[in-house]
């Protein structure tokens, strides 16, 4: 249990860290100055997400990858079942992405208006934080599901049908992250705070 929390704080502050030279990367790209906190704070919602979604798709594909490999090892016809079941995980990783887009153009950023407010900075930041670790979360589930059912599959191939339907109920979940994500973009961006 302790080194779990050891490298929980350690990849924490790897995450700060990418998150602070993203941002600094994507004022020089966009040439915009710093005028605002928040501005940062939007930038940083928008890494976060993404690569808090993208890592738990890489694990989740990981996991489901692996025990996949094993059936494949001794079935390998069954691959075209596998596959679908396996790459079910990586869903969560474009998701993130999109809600990472969305966090940057539609905040307005990009375009060089008037500065971020603190409040939508964090605010979007908080979007982007919360939506990253349902997208994270959801993706590692996800992965163990897909073992599952790829191990149902390996034993009974005529249930794949039925084994599909394992991870999809986790799929439900990131699917409302990235719902919930999207409205509370398209809201926060468009209020006056």
């Amino acid at each position: 249990m302790g080194i779990e929390v050891f490298l929980s704080v350690l990849e924490g502050l790897a995450l700060i860290m990418i998150t602070t030279l993203g941002g600094s990367l994507a004022f020089k790209i966009t040439g915009a100055a710093v005028s605002s906190l928040g501005t940062v704070l939007v930038f940083c919602g928008a890494v976060l997400v993404v690569i808090l979604g993208g890592y738990g798709s890489a694990v989740g594909i990981r996991i489901s990858g692996s025990q996949a490999a094993g059936v494949l090892s001794e079935k390998p016809e069954l691959f075209g079942k596998m596959f679908v079941i396996m790459a079910l995980p990586g869903t969560q990783g474009f998701y993130s992405f999109v809600c990472g887009i969305m966090i940057v153009v539609l905040s307005g950023v990009t375009k060089g208006g008037p500065p971020i407010s603190l409040g939508k900075g964090i605010a979007l930041l908080a979007v982007g934080v919360c939506v990253g670790i349902i997208e994270r979360q959801s993706a590692i589930y996800q992965g163990q599901s897909s073992a599952a059912a790829e191990s149902l599959v390996g034993r009974q191939p005529s249930s794949s049908g039925q084994a599909i339907l394992i991870p999809a109920l986790v799929e439900t979940y990131a699917v409302i992250g990235l719902v919930s994500g999207i409205l509370l973009i398209l809201w926060i961006s468009q209020a006056a705070f």
